[in-house]
């Protein structure tokens, strides 16, 4: 308790100082003559910005097409007007000098303009608008506490309070740094990785699941490194964390458990190539084409555009049908029932040449039809015929070659059969069956 009292000490005798400060510097005629100023700068540079900005909108919006230059251009219509203003607010600086007048306030105001600017203007190159405004934010607050002289006395109360963990004093100052240097860090590493699977991605002599693998290789390697490397630059010493070593083994076991399951579960299918990118997979009612093997979970697109995100634990555990394994011919069965008193050769012969009429059905196997059984009303064929492209859909080109029977049956008289009882009467009386007319009567 006494070190938290030290530690707030000097923020709170700066605090204490401020309304003097105010007293002395502020409600002055001094002050009001540089509120005016600021005033009379903003209302001239809005009235030079609004035309200078229209054409430069009208510039970037005809005459570029790119995405990253139509960004720099939106920042720049943004900034015309604060330019303008940071260009007044010197010159008001130098004429209140110049009269022997104090700019404190004015001059403030210039250099919180000036960091806005070049931060929003270097922050603008960000390809991530997230990252963009988290860095624009971060930076221009603390270039806002140093121009007011805030910075140093808050730093040095961030940095009065914490706790010693072995070789380690952790501080709340120590904590934002790490999290600023391991933001900055994990934000190169990711990007770092999708610089290196555009690359890998190109390589034509490496199969989907080596792509995949080292992909995934590279990124948690760059994501440690980047951990390791922060937690060094704050002056971390990494001997601390085996203070936590016996709860994070727990944690491991108990609520990682699937995660880890299910990163090893990735690393095996990538290592085996049982699964690659671009196969066409049935597991657990789900069908569809790989569409992303990650570290955690496999992508499956449908064909009804679903993308199911699959744990790669099912894929270990789970009974897959991989549709393209060794080769992608695929060959599918379909049931047809035909009328006891047709020509079975007939019918068989027919259901080859509809099936052979469908572009997507291959020559090579052969289609084939088979009987199968007799029915309580139906004579049973099975037509058996082979595609190579199972990704584009199994019950499409079925529905084709069943429209095709159809219109060949039709042709040639081949029925269908519909359900057919036999009714034995076993009663004393013989029965009197009867057909009225019911429009007579």
């Amino acid at each position: 308790m006494n070190e938290l009292s030290l530690a707030v000490e000097p923020l709170l005798q700066y605090l204490g100082t401020l309304p003097d400060w105010f007293r002395d510097q502020v409600f002055t005629r001094v002050t009001l003559y540089q509120f005016a100023a600021i005033a009379l700068a903003v209302l001239i540079a809005h009235l030079l910005a609004r035309p200078v900005r229209a054409r430069l909108d009208r510039f970037f919006e005809k005459r570029v097409g790119i995405r990253r230059l139509k960004r720099v251009g939106e920042t720049l219509s943004i900034l015309v007007m604060p330019v303008f203003l940071v260009v007044l607010l010197w010159t008001g600086v130098y004429a209140l000098d110049s009269q022997g007048i104090r700019s404190d306030f004015v001059r403030i105001a210039a250099n919180l303009l000036n960091a806005w600017i070049f931060i929003r203007l270097f922050s603008s190159l960000f390809p991530s608008r997230f990252w963009s405004r988290v860095f624009a934010t971060v930076a221009w607050t603390v270039a806002a506490l140093s121009i007011l002289e805030v910075l140093e006395p808050l730093i040095a109360a961030l940095d009065s309070i914490g706790i010693t963990l072995g070789k380690t004093r952790l501080t709340p100052l120590l904590v934002l740094k790490t999290v600023l240097v391991g933001s900055t860090l994990l934000w190169i590493a990711f990007a770092a990785s999708r610089l290196l699977q555009t690359r890998i991605e190109t390589v034509p002599n490496l199969t989907p699941s080596v792509r995949s693998l080292i992909v995934q290789i590279c990124r948690i390697s760059f994501v440690l490194l980047a951990i390791v490397v922060a937690m060094n630059t704050v002056g971390i010493d990494l001997t601390v964390l085996a203070v936590f070593s016996g709860a994070l083994g727990i944690g491991i076991g108990f609520g990682l458990q699937k995660i880890v399951s299910n990163f090893i579960s990735g690393i095996i299918l990538l290592l085996d190539r049982s699964i690659k990118p671009g196969d066409v997979i049935e597991v657990g009612g789900t069908y569809g084409r790989v569409s992303n093997l990650g570290a955690r979970h496999t992508a499956v697109a449908t064909r009804d555009g679903t993308e199911y995100l699959i744990p790669n634990e099912l894929f270990i555990t789970e009974q897959v049908i991989n549709w393209a394994y060794s080769d992608t011919d695929v060959r599918i069965k379909a049931s047809i029932g035909i009328a006891y008193h047709c020509d079975v050769l007939k019918a068989r012969a027919l259901v080859v040449e509809a099936c052979n009429e469908i572009k997507r059905v291959v020559d090579v196997p052969p289609a084939a039809c088979h009987l199968i059984g007799f029915g309580d009303n139906s004579i049973d064929l099975q037509a058996r015929f082979w595609v190579s492209d199972p990704q584009n859909g199994i019950a499409n080109v079925t529905s084709d070659v069943l429209i095709k029977v159809w219109e060949k049956f039709r042709d040639n008289d081949i029925e269908f059969p519909f359900p057919q009882r036999d009714i034995n009467w076993k009663g004393g009386s013989p029965l009197e069956v009867a057909l009225t007319d019911k429009r007579s009567g």
